[in-house]
């Protein structure tokens, strides 16, 4: 990125001199940054540097389209300081007189925004250290996103900006906007006017940015602070998460992220946004291979397996959503007023369709609509007209939208002032307010208008139980509506599915607010290894406390005979060879055996398949009973190239590949977290006795799947996979009755 016109600016390579030899840029010793806590990316160097006077606009010109955002974007902020250009060539900017270097600036800067070509950037953060300047926001792309040539080139960059002190947001980032402070170093269109308020934005691609602030002034929703991340050289999300955690002005989080990349940081700035009661709402690319494919050509990360990602945000009380909107309409739900603490809700609308619309979307949310207390029921009642039924969900009926009324306050009003007052309600979801596009004309209705919403606001405001005001379709607020609803402290919804979603995923926070579990550095990303036979991996799970399905190993038909006599029919039999980890694929399995003479003729047939496959012989062939009734499971400890080990649970056998019904953990989970897992799976019902099943005895399932985990993490980074395919459980009784361990090293000797 840089301007029409070639910036001026020595290479950053070595330059040959005359003579022989080369000359190296004095920039010191280079090193890959530390992308752990520094004090130069603390919430209070963040503050300072989201709060710049004076920024230098090094780069700027007037045949640049970069330069032109940057000045129109400070102009629409508001922005007081100093914007001061910097260019080797250009007397003037825009009417303001530039200087040639940072070093020629009378004080130092603030910030330097640096809209040099990649080539010159080094030189340029070189320039900063010596001038004194504490902060730079790097536009230039070509870094990390481009390949290991330019991964090099950025670890060089962060690590140097480091040595200098200075605060390094970027490269490839379009910068940032303070809207409280009207600081706005951004190279893109800014929608205006721009609402300072409650909900701050973190986002790792730049050219969203615009949208995500259309859609914020759209509905009203103030923003603190937006940060354009870009590829997150030394300023990181955890960073910036950190930074709003200690701002008073945000109430909310809002992230869009395309990887997690340090897996720690995230955790820890996620466990002090709980702490301080501050929501982290998240929209993360990489759900589909196309998805995934997007994020790796962009940034250059590896976004890893999203139903690992989506149980990892679970785990640290990160809202995901799906789209912008409910991103922020999400995010708005928890920066305004109270918060909802429950599902109970009582929903006020003036239209029969909405009350459906909102019971359908709120019954699939699982929130529950219990009818009024009687005296809720009798004091709106003496408010409607006869022939309207007072129920939850109240309709008012638009009868009072016909008629002149004389009060400022309308029925749903009245319905309002009743309904906060309900004990059997956690919160009301209040679909009477109706957007104003201009002021009245009518001076009388202009007052009136502004009494109700004063009023509104006030009611809102000392309610006993949280209001969530919705809008039943998510129009554009106008400036009118948007300065009478900010002034009264109103902010409504938009739309009925968002506005249900949104208030769900704000109960979901809630809900699992402090319990955090802080996820610790990731050991490896997945080795590729070697398959156990299932004879070691048996005693391998069986010196972690997990029960095995009886099995003997036998050696020849009649051993094989023996065993099954002994354990009672039918049984199985299975090859047992570490080269052979599904078994099945090639006809080493034979189940339901009912006799002596058909284990003999099974014995033969499946040594013989065996060895057929391995070309080599095998260890024997397992004997074990067969198991009927009960439940199959699938459980699993896999390795996610972002995350790490990942514990998985669902419906076993056939059913997991069909039905997809899985739960996943981050390891290491306690027999709590386990329990939720199981609790997750919509098969749930067959595990508690459903249709007249024994119930299964899910403390005692929980503690086999924790010891499983156990099992997985004492291998450490030799761990591929350890899988039990299918986990038999019959009321109290729990076998695993197939086993496969992979991993970089062999079962100890």
């Amino acid at each position: 990125m840089c301007p029409a016109e070639r910036f001026p600016a020595r290479p950053w390579a070595p330059t040959t001199v005359p003579g022989g030899g080369a000359i190296t840029p004095p920039i010191g010793p280079l090193v890959r940054p530390d992308r752990g806590p520094a004090p130069l990316t603390s919430p209070a160097r963040l503050a300072e540097f989201f709060a710049p006077r004076r920024i230098a606009l090094v780069g700027a010109s007037e045949t640049s389209g970069w330069s032109r955002f940057v000045f129109a974007a400070a102009a629409a902020a508001g922005f007081s300081g100093e914007l001061i250009p910097v260019h080797p060539v250009h007397r003037t900017v825009f009417g303001r007189p530039a200087v040639r270097r940072l070093a020629d600036l009378a004080a130092p800067a603030d910030l330097a925004f640096v809209m040099v070509p990649t080539h010159a950037v080094a030189e340029i953060i070189e320039e900063s250290g010596e001038a004194g300047r504490r902060g730079a926001v790097v536009l230039a792309s070509g870094y990390r996103e481009a390949g290991d040539a330019g991964r090099a080139e950025q670890d060089l960059l962060a690590g140097r900006a480091r040595e200098l002190g200075i605060t390094l947001l970027g490269p490839n980032c379009l910068g940032f906007v303070n809207v409280h402070d009207g600081a706005a170093p951004f190279a893109l269109t800014l929608p205006s006017p721009l609402t300072p308020g409650p909900v701050g934005i973190a986002l790792a691609s730049g050219a969203l940015a615009g949208v995500v602030l259309g859609f914020a002034r759209s509905r009203a929703i103030g923003v603190s602070t937006l940060v354009t991340l870009g590829n997150e050289a030394m300023v990181t999300a955890a960073d910036v998460i950190e930074y709003f955690v200690e701002d008073d002005r945000t109430r909310a989080i809002c992230v869009f992220l395309e990887d997690v990349g340090d897996v720690a940081r995230l955790s820890a700035a996620a466990e002090r946004a709980d702490l301080a009661g501050k929501p982290i709402v998240a929209l993360k690319t990489g759900s589909s291979p196309a998805g995934q494919r997007a994020a790796l050509a962009h940034t250059g990360s590896v976004t890893g397996n999203d139903a690992v990602a989506n149980a990892a945000l679970r785990q640290l009380n990160i809202i995901r959503v799906g789209s912008i909107e409910e991103l922020l309409t999400t995010a708005s739900v928890l920066a305004y007023g109270s918060r909802p603490q429950g599902r109970r809700m009582g929903v006020l609308t003036a239209s029969g369709g909405a009350c459906g619309l909102i019971a359908d979307h709120a019954h699939a949310a699982g929130f529950e609509i219990p009818p009024f207390a009687p005296q809720t029921t009798a004091a709106i009642a003496a408010h409607l007209p006869e022939f309207a039924t007072v129920g939850n969900p109240l309709d008012v009926t638009g009868y009072f939208l016909a008629n002149r009324r004389e009060d400022a306050l309308t029925p749903i009003d009245h319905a309002l002032d009743a309904a906060v007052a309900d004990p059997g309600l956690d919160f009301v979801l209040f679909a009477g307010v109706t957007l104003p596009e201009t002021r009245p004309a009518d001076e009388r209705l202009a007052a009136q208008l502004e009494d109700r919403f004063a009023w509104l606001g006030r009611r809102i405001a000392t309610a006993p139980i949280p209001v969530v005001c919705l809008s039943p379709a998510c129009v554009d607020v106008t400036n009118y509506a948007r300065d009478v609803l900010t002034r009264h402290g109103i902010h409504p919804l938009g739309g009925i599915d968002l506005g249900v979603r949104a208030i769900d995923g704000a109960l979901r926070w809630l809900e699992r607010r402090g319990h955090v579990r802080t996820l610790g550095p990731r050991p490896h990303a997945s080795v590729s290894g070697s398959a156990w036979s299932e004879l070691d991996a048996r005693m391998f799970l069986e010196n972690f406390g997990i029960p095995t399905v009886p099995a003997d190993l036998a050696d020849s038909a009649d051993a094989a005979a023996v065993a099954a006599q002994r354990f009672g029919f039918p049984v199985a039999l299975k090859a047992c060879s570490a080269l052979i980890p599904h078994k099945s694929d090639i006809g080493a399995v034979a189940l339901g055996l009912q006799s002596a003479a058909a284990v003999r003729a099974a014995y033969g047939q499946v040594r013989s398949a065996a060895e057929a496959a391995t070309g080599t012989g095998i260890e024997g062939v397992l004997v074990s009973p067969l198991r009927g009734g009960g439940v199959e499971l699938l459980a699993g400890v896999t390795i996610d190239p972002v995350f790490g080990p990942v514990l998985t649970v669902g419906l076993g056998g056939i059913w997991v590949e069909v039905l997809r019904d899985i739960s996943l953990r981050l390891l290491p989970a306690s027999s709590s977290d386990v329990a939720g897992m199981l609790a997750e799976l919509r098969g749930h019902a067959l595990l508690t006795g459903a249709r007249g099943r024994e119930p299964v005895d899910v403390d005692a399932l929980a503690q086999v799947l924790c010891r499983l985990g156990e099992a997985a993490l004492s291998l450490g980074d030799a761990l591929d996979c350890v899988e039990i395919n299918p986990l038999w459980v019959s009321g109290t009784r729990i076998e695993a009755l197939d086993v496969l361990v992979v991993s970089e090293k062999g079962p100890a000797t």
